[in-house]
């Protein structure tokens, strides 16, 4: 089923360096900023739908340039808290391409989007692919996190599939914020592999100087 044919093409977006988002991925959020908590209501109130998106740069801007590509996300949880904060939770939908921006008058920010790059999106429980080919990025990112000091649960990861390992660890990995860009660019798993592997050879051995991917 092609979800992006259901999803709306003007969202509201949430910039966060460092942080992306797949389809078929969960993450959660603690939402405290005035502007995001009157985005978390709106969306609420309408579709839940909003779209994660990294600036190109870590800033206190207040808008900072974007990538051209995001997902968009449905709120799947929401909790309010003692202090006025917001606990939510997203379910990746669909990667979208920036259109461009929408002006208005909100606190927050909005584009046009199109999903036509990212149709049918990996078509993660079709497309064919052998857990032996991560093999080699499971073993490197062992290394690469225990000197980063990053504790993940490794046995849990090898029990998902293929597609949910892969996003898994190239959302958790300590890649800088274009590295991570280029993963989520990735057409399809395959291409993602082998751009996961490009990016994990720039790291050398001694760690002392990490190298980053132009």
């Amino acid at each position: 089923m092609d979800i992006s044919k259901k999803l709306p093409t003007k969202i509201p977006i949430f910039p966060l360096s460092n942080f992306i988002v797949f389809p078929e991925t969960t993450v959660p959020l603690n939402i405290f900023e005035p502007r995001y908590l009157e985005m978390i209501n709106e969306s609420m109130s309408s579709n839940r739908i909003i779209g994660m998106i990294q600036p190109k740069e870590n800033s206190s801007s207040k808008n900072p340039e974007l990538f051209d590509v995001g997902c968009a996300c449905k709120i799947i949880s929401f909790n309010e808290t003692d202090d006025g904060r917001y606990i939510i939770i997203l379910k990746g939908l669909n990667r979208f391409n920036k259109v461009k921006e929408v002006k208005n008058t909100k606190l927050y920010r909005e584009l046009d989007v199109n999903y036509k790059l990212y149709k049918n999106d990996e078509n993660p429980e079709n497309e064919k692919f052998e857990f032996s080919k991560i093999k080699k990025i499971l073993e490197e990112l062992k290394v690469l996190f225990q000197k980063k000091g990053f504790n993940i649960n490794w046995k849990d990861l090898e029990g998902q599939d293929v597609y949910q390992t892969l996003s898994a660890l190239s959302m958790a990995s300590p890649f800088s914020i274009l590295e991570k860009q280029i993963l989520l660019e990735a057409k399809n798993l395959e291409e993602r592999q082998i751009k996961f592997e490009k990016i994990l050879n720039t790291y050398n051995s001694d760690f002392s100087n990490v190298k980053t991917l132009q």
